[in-house]
């Protein structure tokens, strides 16, 4: 579907001891996933001995304690790991595909769209369950994404990053508004929605993870044709064109990609934002600007920023807890500062 990128063969040896620190770092990488894996099970606000957690799954005896670790926390473990490594790697697709290190899909109104999709479904034709909300947030993605880029390019062309940024930034503060004034208004659609606004992987459905799975892994297939075209895009469209990169195809499976990961992870989960806007960032420190090695340390390292998030929440107002998304809103604004202020934060 889409060209690849031709790589000089005489670039090879050079490039072998970089590639060597990459995969030493992607081995570090896992082995942090494994670690917020354990976190995520072992902690949480209620507080279980070790030794309960280990005989959870060893020694099962249908305890109340068990089914919290084997149940509750697994399942909510595995939500996170698929909406972590969706929402990472749609962002790193829109900043690259923008060529614009402040996008992601929060702050370009792609989560705000399929929100307020859901809140639709909910509100006005009673969806209920996780595989009823794909749908609508899906098409909210889709719809958030077309309004943005339309209104930012103004019917003359391409629009420049910073449209893009400011028309995202303010079409999602309209529709969360919209969103949160119908669900006011509605005291039961408020009751049902209230902590998934906001964000969150607590008391999903034990099915919510296997439902949007195979969208998710779509999206993540499709970001496999477009690795090495992306490198090519962030020298610019004419010199891309000049090496034979085929910008609408790669156009529109990014456009593809990142409305199935977004729709799917917004739908299980929630509006989490943010965690497309860090991730790529702190993982480009690592790999460098090839847009290959973003993409797969970015599917790794995301689902950590999620599990960490959510451990921090489970145990930062104990006895209560704090949803995903407020614990990522409130590492996440301070990040966004800190690359507005960068001199480079004007392009990648």
């Amino acid at each position: 579907m889409v060209t690849a990128i031709a790589e000089p063969d005489a670039a090879a040896p050079a490039r072998r001891p970089r590639t060597g620190r990459r995969l030493v770092a992607l081995g570090v990488a896992l082995a942090v996933l494994a670690l917020a894996v354990v976190a995520s099970i072992c902690v949480g606000s209620a507080l279980l001995p070790l030794g309960t957690v280990w005989r959870a799954f060893t020694e099962p005896d249908g305890s109340t304690a068990q089914i919290t670790v084997t149940e509750a926390r697994v399942n909510r473990t595995v939500l996170g790991l698929v909406v972590g490594a969706a929402l990472g790697t749609a962002g790193a697709l829109i900043q690259a595909l923008t060529r614009n290190p402040l996008a992601d899909p929060g702050i370009l109104g792609v989560n705000a769209g399929a929100a307020f999709a859901v809140v639709l479904g909910v509100a006005f034709f009673g969806v209920t369950s996780t595989a009823q909300y794909l749908p609508f947030a899906l098409a909210g993605a889709v719809a958030a994404s077309v309004l943005v880029y339309a209104i930012a390019s103004g019917g003359t062309g391409a629009p420049s990053p910073a449209r893009l940024t400011l028309v995202g930034i303010a079409l999602g503060a309209v529709l969360i508004g919209i969103s949160q004034t119908l669900a006011l208004i509605d005291v039961e659609t408020f009751d049902r929605m209230r902590f998934w606004m906001v964000g969150s992987i607590t008391d999903r459905p034990s099915d919510a993870a296997a439902v949007i799975a195979p969208l998710v892994g779509i999206g993540l297939l499709l970001t496999v044709f477009v690795a090495r075209p992306l490198n090519a895009l962030a020298l610019g469209e004419d010199l891309a064109r000049t090496v034979g990169a085929r910008i609408g195809p790669t156009r529109i499976v990014v456009f593809l990609a990142v409305t199935l990961l977004c729709g799917a992870a917004t739908a299980a989960a929630g509006p989490i934002s943010f965690v497309g806007l860090m991730v790529p960032h702190a993982v480009r420190w690592i790999t460098g600007p090839d847009w290959r090695w973003i993409l797969v340390f970015t599917v790794v390292l995301a689902p950590v920023l999620v599990l960490v998030s959510d451990v921090i929440g489970r145990v930062v107002v104990l006895p209560g807890e704090l949803q995903v998304g407020i614990i990522t809103a409130l590492i996440g604004a301070p990040v966004l500062v800190v690359l507005v202020r960068r001199r480079r934060a004007a392009g990648l």
